[in-house]
C-alpha cells in the first residue's frame, strides 16, 4: 500500500478510483480522534466512481507511524499534504469528521490545495469538542460497544443492532491505542480558529446532527456563519456518527455538493 512522508513520519494510504475524473482532483478523507479508517465505510462507496478517493490513516491509527505526542493539527494537514503531493493531487476536495475537519479547516490556510470542505462534526475550536466521547480502549470489547450509546442515536441502535456489532468489531481492530489517542486529543485542545474563521475562503459545506454529545450544534452553527463561503445543513435528531446512522441523507449532500464544484463529476 503507498506511503507518503511528512518529516520522516510514513503515512498510509488507500488510493479508489483513481483514473476518475481529473487526474490531479481527489477527495480526501479526513479522520476523527483515534478512528480507524471504518468510519469512511459508508461514505466511501457513494464518492469512489464518480472521483477518486484518497483514504489516508491518521498518524498514530492502523499502519501509519505514531510517533510519540502530543500532536498537533498543523503537523496532521502537513500528512494530508503530503499525502496529496506524493499522488499529485492538485485540487483536494477535504471531507473532515471531528479532528478531521479542524485538519480540513487547518488545512485550508496553509496549502493551496483545498478546493472544498466538507465538515461533519466540527467545531471552530477545541473547547467545544469532546474528545472523551469518541474513544474507547480498543482492548475492552465490552466498552467499545458501550461507547456507541453516545456516538448513535437511540433510534439507530435500536433498529440496527447488527450494525453496532460490526463497528464494536471495526474500531477493535483499527482504532488508536491509549497513547496515539491522547496524542490526538492534545491536537484537539490547541486547535482554535473561532476568531480567524474569515481567513478559510474555501467553499465550505457544515454538516451537523443535531443532537450530537461530542459537538453540540451550536458550535456547527458557529462554524458556519464564521466562514465566508460556509453552509450548514442539520440532521434531525443523529449524534457525532451523522455519517453512519444518517449514511443516504449524508451521502446525498455529499454527492451534491461535489457535482457543484468538482470538475471530474460524472452526472
Amino acid at each position: 500500500m503507498p506511503r507518503a512522508t511528512n518529516a520522516g513520519v510514513e503515512i498510509r494510504y488507500e488510493v479508489d478510483a483513481p483514473d476518475a475524473g481529473d487526474p490531479d482532483e481527489a477527495v480526501v478523507f479526513c479522520g476523527d480522534v483515534g478512528l480507524g479508517a471504518w468510519q469512511f465505510g459508508w461514505q466511501h462507496a457513494a464518492l469512489a466512481g464518480p472521483h477518486t478517493v484518497i483514504t489516508p490513516e491518521t498518524r498514530g491509527v492502523g499502519r501509519s507511524d505514531a510517533p510519540p505526542g502530543p500532536y498537533r493539527v498543523e503537523s496532521l494537514a502537513a500528512d494530508v499534504e503530503a499525502v496529496c503531493a506524493a499522488e499529485g493531487v492538485r485540487n483536494a476536495h477535504l471531507v473532515g469528521y471531528g479532528l478531521g475537519g479542524m485538519v480540513a479547516l487547518t488545512a485550508a490556510t496553509t496549502s493551496s490545495r483545498p478546493a472544498s470542505l466538507a465538515l461533519i462534526g466540527t467545531p471552530p475550536a477545541g473547547d467545544a469538542y469532546n474528545s472523551d466521547g469518541v474513544w474507547a480502549d480498543p482492548n475492552d470489547p465490552a466498552g467499545v460497544e458501550g461507547s456507541l450509546n453516545g456516538l448513535l442515536s437511540v433510534d439507530f441502535r435500536e433498529a440496527h443492532p447488527d450494525a453496532l456489532s460490526r463497528i464494536a468489531e471495526w474500531r477493535v481492530a483499527e482504532d488508536a491505542d491509549r497513547e496515539a489517542y491522547e496524542a490526538h486529543r492534545a491536537a484537539v485542545e490547541g486547535f482554535d480558529l473561532a476568531d480567524a474563521l474569515f481567513e478559510v475562503t474555501t467553499p465550505a459545506l457544515v454538516v451537523h446532527g443535531t443532537d450530537d454529545t461530542v459537538c453540540p450544534i451550536t458550535a456547527g452553527e458557529t462554524l458556519a456563519e464564521g466562514l465566508p463561503r460556509g453552509e450548514i445543513t442539520t440532521v434531525d435528531g443523529a449524534r457525532h456518527l451523522v455519517g453512519v446512522e444518517a449514511s443516504a441523507a449524508v451521502n446525498d449532500l455529499l454527492v451534491g455538493w461535489l457535482a457543484e464544484r468538482a470538475s471530474g463529476t460524472f452526472e
